[in-house]
C-alpha cells in the first residue's frame, strides 16, 4: 500500500490520463468545427490532467487565437518558448499576435528571428520581405531575398530583377539622405541586374551622367529600349546631350528608333521630334493613322500641334483638344494585382501594397459616355477637319443645295 507503484496509483493514473486524452480529442474536434470557446475549455482540462504541457499549450494558444482571446494566446506561446520542439511555431504565433495589433516593427524583430531558426522556411521569409519592405528596409530585404533564391523558393530571373528593384528603392533613400556617390553606385547596381527594367536605366543613365559617362548612359538606356519602348526612356536619352539642336537631336533618336520602327511609341516620339524641329509634314507622316486606330490623348495632341504648326484654323486644334479629353490615355503603371493606376512606376503599389506588380500597359478600360456630355465638346469649341470630298460628292453637293435655294425661293 506504501510502495511507489502500487495497482490502485496505477489505475487512477490510467484513469486521469484517459480523461485527459478525451478532453484533448473533445477540444481538437472544437477546434475543427470552429468552436472557440469550447475548444479553450477542453484544451484547459486537458492540460490539468496530462503531462504534456509543449501539446496542450499550443492546443490553447491556437483555439484562444481562433477565439480572438489574444492575450491568452500570447500566453501560451510564450510558455512554449521554452521547449526547442516548440519554440519556431511560438514564435510564428506572436508574428501573428502583433501583426493584429498592428506592432509590425516588433513583428519584423520576431520574423528575423524566425527565419534563424528556419531558414529555408518560405512563409515566414514571404512574411519578414513584406515587412521590410513596407518599413523600407531595404539592406534588409535584400539579404531575404538571397536567402529565398538559395533556398530555392524563388528562381534566379524573379531573383535578379527583385533584387534590382529594391537597389533601386535603397537608391533613393540614400539620394535622399545626400549620399550621392553611394545612390548612383546603387542605381547603376540595379541596372546591372535587370537591364530591362526601365526605372533602373533611367536611374543608371542619370547617375552615369552625372559622373561624365554619356556613352555608358546611351547603352543603359539602348539595352532597356530593345526590350521595350518607353517615354522614360525617350526622357532619359534626350537629358544625356542637353546643348544639342532639335535637328541633332532628331539625329541621335534615330538610333533607337530604328530599334521598334512599327511600336506605337515610336510613332508618337517620331511626330514630336519632328514638331519640336517645325517639319510638321514630316510629323503627320510619321504619325500615320494612329489618330484613328489608337486615339490616345497624347496622339490627339500631336495631332492639334501638328494642325497648328500648319496654320490650321483656331477651331480645328480646339476640336483636336477638346476630343482628347475624352480618349483614352494610353499605357500606364498599373497594378496586376488591384489594377490600381499609377502617374509613376514605385517598388509597392499604393492600393494593395503589393511589391514588384506595377506592368506598362493599357489600364482597364475608362472610356464611353459620360455624365458631363464631354463628347459634344468638339461640336461647341471647334471642329474637326473635314474630310476631302471627292468630285461626285461635290457635284452632289452642288445639286443638293440648287434644290435648297429653289425651295426657299419657292
Amino acid at each position: 500500500m506504501n510502495g511507489d507503484e502500487t495497482a490502485v496509483r496505477r489505475f487512477f493514473m490510467r484513469n486521469r490520463e484517459k480523461r485527459g486524452l478525451d478532453a484533448l480529442l473533445l477540444a481538437m474536434v472544437a477546434q475543427a468545427e470552429g468552436d472557440g470557446k469550447t475548444a479553450i475549455v477542453k484544451a484547459e482540462k486537458a492540460h490539468k490532467l496530462l503531462n504534456r504541457p509543449v501539446m496542450t499549450n499550443l492546443l490553447v494558444a491556437q483555439a484562444a487565437e481562433m477565439k480572438g482571446n489574444r492575450e491568452l494566446a500570447e500566453e501560451r506561446y510564450k510558455a512554449l518558448l521554452s521547449d526547442n520542439r516548440s519554440r519556431f511555431v511560438a514564435v510564428q504565433g506572436l508574428i501573428r499576435s502583433k501583426l493584429d495589433q498592428g506592432d509590425k516593427d516588433k513583428a519584423r524583430a520576431l520574423a528575423a528571428k524566425a527565419l534563424e531558426m528556419q531558414p529555408a522556411h518560405e512563409a515566414t521569409q514571404n512574411t519578414l520581405l513584406q515587412l521590410q519592405t513596407e518599413a523600407e528596409d531595404w539592406g534588409g530585404a535584400r539579404k531575404t531575398l538571397l536567402l529565398k533564391k538559395t533556398s530555392g523558393s524563388l528562381p534566379r530571373d524573379v531573383w535578379r530583377r527583385r533584387d534590382a528593384i529594391l537597389a533601386l528603392q535603397d537608391a533613393d533613400k540614400l539620394a535622399a539622405q545626400g549620399e550621392l556617390q553611394r545612390a548612383r553606385e546603387a542605381a547603376i547596381e540595379a541596372n546591372r541586374l535587370s537591364p530591362d527594367l526601365i526605372p533602373a536605366a533611367v536611374a543608371a543613365a542619370q547617375a552615369l551622367s552625372a559622373q561624365g559617362k554619356g556613352s555608358y548612359a546611351t547603352k543603359a538606356i539602348k539595352r532597356a529600349w530593345k526590350a521595350q519602348p518607353h517615354p522614360d526612356l525617350a526622357a532619359a536619352f534626350a537629358a544625356i546631350e542637353k546643348d544639342e539642336t532639335p535637328i541633332q537631336r532628331k539625329t541621335r533618336f534615330e538610333k533607337l528608333l530604328r530599334m521598334h520602327p512599327d511600336a506605337a511609341e515610336t510613332k508618337l516620339l517620331r511626330a514630336e521630334l519632328l514638331i519640336t524641329a517645325e517639319d510638321f509634314p514630316g510629323a503627320r507622316r510619321a504619325l500615320g493613322d494612329l489618330y484613328e486606330s489608337d486615339p490616345t490623348v497624347r496622339a490627339l495632341t500631336i495631332m492639334a500641334a501638328i494642325e497648328r504648326g500648319e496654320g490650321a484654323d483656331d477651331a480645328v486644334v480646339r476640336g483636336w483638344l477638346a476630343r482628347a479629353l475624352t480618349a483614352k490615355r494610353g499605357p500606364q503603371w498599373v497594378c496586376s494585382k488591384c489594377q490600381h493606376v499609377h502617374a509613376s512606376w514605385q517598388a509597392v503599389c499604393d492600393n494593395c501594397g503589393a511589391f514588384d506588380t506595377l506592368e506598362w500597359r493599357d489600364a482597364p478600360d475608362s472610356t464611353g459616355p459620360s455624365s458631363t456630355q464631354t463628347e459634344l465638346l468638339p461640336l461647341i469649341v471647334g471642329s474637326l477637319p473635314k474630310p476631302v470630298e471627292t468630285p461626285d460628292a461635290v457635284v452632289e453637293g452642288d445639286i443638293v443645295e440648287s434644290a435648297d435655294t429653289e425651295n426657299k425661293s419657292a
